[in-house]
Order: C-alpha cells, then structure tokens, then sequence
C-alpha cells in the first residue's frame, strides 16, 4: 500500500504559475506510473499528465507546453509544474499511483 498526499493547490490568476507535489508514503522508484488526473464540477475525472519509472511522459493536448510532470525518487515526491495557466485549469487535481492508489486531491482556481 501506499499513501500519497497532494499540495501546492491555490488560487491563482491566469497566467500565473503552481506546482503541485505529490509525496509517496513509501520509494517510488519501483512504480510502474504516475499520474495526475483532473476533475472540474460536473465533468469527469481526465488525465492530465503521467510518467513512467522510465522517464517516459505523456500529457493531455490541452496543458501540453503548458504543464511539466517530473519525479524526485529520493524524495518519493511527483511534481506537476503549471505555467500560463487558464481558467479552464480550475480543478480539483489528483495524483495516482499505478491506477490504484489515489491522493486526497489538492484545488486549484484559475481566475480571469
């Protein structure tokens, strides 16, 4: 099991930049993915970006150039670094590990 606990959230006006982070309760260097996932009021939950124990990483079209998703495995931490963000960012973001384990969420709030 593992326990991940988001934060880094807030309120920013668009434009403006936030990095979330995601810290394990135990070494990710063994994790197949990692992964942050998005969820706006009435839509569903949507990936936003992941990364594999290789390195590899992936991003939904709308935050590619925009958001950065990179790992400290000695700190057991995933970071997601977002720049010129917009409105349509505002969401609840999640972070996950393999697809089974889930933070707690942090809110972030793009204002215009």
């Amino acid at each position: 099991q593992v326990q991940l606990v988001e934060s880094g959230g807030g309120l920013v006006q668009a434009g403006g930049s936030l990095r979330l982070s995601c810290a394990a309760s135990r070494s990710i260097f063994s994790i197949n993915v990692m992964a942050w996932y998005r969820q706006s009021p009435g839509k569903q939950r949507e990936l936003v970006a992941a990364i594999t124990s290789g390195g590899s990483t992936n991003y939904a079209d709308s935050v590619k150039g925009r958001f950065t998703i990179s790992r400290d495995i000695a700190k057991n931490t995933v970071y997601l670094q977002m720049s010129s963000l917009k409105p349509e960012d505002t969401a609840v973001y999640y972070c996950t590990v393999d697809y089974d384990y889930w933070g707690q969420g942090t809110q972030v709030t793009v204002s215009s």
